[in-house]
């Protein structure tokens, strides 16, 4: 009895240390966050851009305002000018990148990463001030295993570029994203593309990550099989983490053979409503389609008003559809393709097949954000846009209701994505003065996708705007399990501070 009233005390003591440790809650809830404490006054920031001369050079450290506001604030994803960094650093290795996270940890300095400036979700805004960590001279492919097909490369590299040298080698990188859009930026937003319905995202083409922690830190994630069971999956963990609990300084990415044989088809349809019911005939058809891709009539008219494509396009809803494999194989797709876009009333069925052709197209589709910018009255005017994805069975239903919202608000706005995977983009553009009921629309879509078991992000990330939301979406306790990871990596908040969830009351 002894015994056990002595291990019971043992216990009882053990249980009471365990309880009084403030590391001992597996979540990190916002309540329980500290303030932030950063340190950006004139005499800390001139002392480290000392330090970040000495590391990086002085042509590599640029204080004017125009290079600053550009890094923060983009047409697609503005932010104020309050919001701007204070410095840009541009290192050239990993080992500078290293040098200059310790200069902010030791100083208390926000940092924000900077490869393409292609995000729609404010990811780039420094709302801390600080500094913004600009890629640009770490722009190497720095091995091709063409036997392996994988890839080593530095953040700075583009996608295009990418495909460009390794289209030599007959290899091919899938991901594709907007233009302008490189890899260290690719892996923050975990991005997708066009051709993603076939080939899955980002996250599918990551093999390892070299990263800099908040402390300066260098963490390799792992080696380059194509499989790995050698503990917690810690590449996983960074593609889309948004830049907030490392950067990546050098990446493994998988690549494929180049697609053989390619065509694309171009189909009408009288309304949006025809079309994405034939997107979900070919895709509960199994047809193994490469690419399927909507575009509303305003996004066509925008298409054409621009004058971004080389030729011009009906003004009606399009399904922009891209297929490879043998010619057998493709004439037999294409073949029932156009039987499953008849039976939902096509107008027209245009195949190319000619590379110039096919390039044509493509780069229409890519084009339709911009033509969409490009459709501001005013430069005032706003461009706003959702990235909702939703269940394939729920995407007609959820595509006629937004168009049914929009016009209710007496707005003008079109719909278009990757309705191959259930993911599309309503965008907005408006004058000023209409942002308020333009902003409640995009909340109402936002939620409407969560009603229907979807998410209000497929591949654009919650940035600073969707924050609130990613609460409603997967809950408190998701959310604070996410902020304490974040705490765990970066206990100052020094990286890519307030994106993906809030820090601080």
């Amino acid at each position: 009895m002894a015994a056990m009233k002595g291990d019971h005390e043992d216990r009882e003591g053990f249980d009471s240390k365990v309880g009084s440790s403030l590391t001992a809650r597996s979540i990190a809830p916002l309540s329980d966050t500290e303030p932030l404490s950063h340190d950006v006054l004139g005499d800390n920031m001139s002392a480290a851009c000392r330090e970040f001369v000495a590391i990086v050079g002085t042509d590599n450290a640029i204080s004017d305002y125009e290079t600053r506001r550009a890094h923060s604030s983009t047409p697609w994803s503005p932010s104020p000018p309050s919001q701007s960094p204070a410095l840009i650093v541009l290192p050239s290795s990993t080992s500078e990148v290293s040098a200059i996270m310790k200069v902010c940890s030791r100083r208390r300095i926000p940092a924000t990463g900077y490869s393409g400036g292609t995000s729609f979700s404010g990811a780039l805004t420094a709302t801390r001030g600080g500094i913004c960590i600009d890629f640009k001279r770490m722009d190497k492919i720095l091995a091709i295993h063409e036997e392996d097909m994988d890839v080593v490369v530095q953040p700075a590299v583009g996608w295009q570029d990418l495909n460009a040298v390794l289209g030599r080698q007959g290899l091919f990188f899938p991901p594709d994203p907007g233009p302008g859009a490189k890899i260290g930026g690719m892996i923050a937003m975990s991005c997708s593309g066009t051709n993603a319905y076939r080939h899955g995202t980002m996250k599918n083409w990551v093999i390892s990550i070299t990263l800099v922690l908040a402390d300066g830190t260098i963490v390799k994630t792992r080696n380059r099989p194509r499989k790995s069971a050698a503990g917690y999956d810690l590449t996983s963990l960074l593609v889309g983490s948004e830049g907030t609990l490392g950067l990546v300084t050098e990446a493994v990415l998988k690549v494929t053979s180049v697609p053989k044989n390619q065509h694309v088809a171009v189909t009408a349809f009288p309304s949006t409503h025809a079309a994405v019911e034939a997107a979900v005939l070919l895709i509960n058809g199994g047809l193994p389609i490469d690419a399927l891709e909507l575009l509303d009539q305003y996004s066509m008219i925008a298409i054409n008003r621009s004058g971004l494509s080389s030729r011009s396009w009906k003004e009606r809803p399009v399904l922009f559809l891209k297929f490879s494999g043998s010619r057998q194989a493709v004439q037999e797709q294409l073949r029932m393709a156009q039987q499953a876009a008849s039976e939902k009333g096509c107008e027209s069925f245009e195949v190319l097949s000619e590379e110039r052709e096919i390039d044509v197209a493509w780069s229409a589709r890519k084009q339709v954000g911009p033509s969409l910018i490009a459709m501001k009255q005013d430069p005032s005017d706003l461009f706003l846009t959702t990235d909702a994805a939703v269940p394939i069975s729920s995407l007609a239903e959820m595509i006629d209701w937004t168009h049914q919202i929009i016009k209710e608000a007496g707005l003008i706005g079109s719909t278009l994505g990757h309705v191959g995977d259930g993911n599309y983009h309503a965008a907005i553009v408006c004058p000023k003065t209409q942002e308020d009921s333009a902003q409640r629309i995009i909340a109402r879509i936002q939620r409407r996708a969560i009603e229907l078991e979807g998410t209000i992000t497929g591949e654009h990330g919650i940035g600073l705007k969707l924050r609130d939301l990613l609460v409603e979406e997967i809950g408190d306790n998701a959310v604070d399990m996410m902020r304490k990871i974040k705490l765990a990596l970066d206990p100052q908040c020094i990286l890519n501070c307030d994106k993906v969830m809030r820090m601080e009351l």
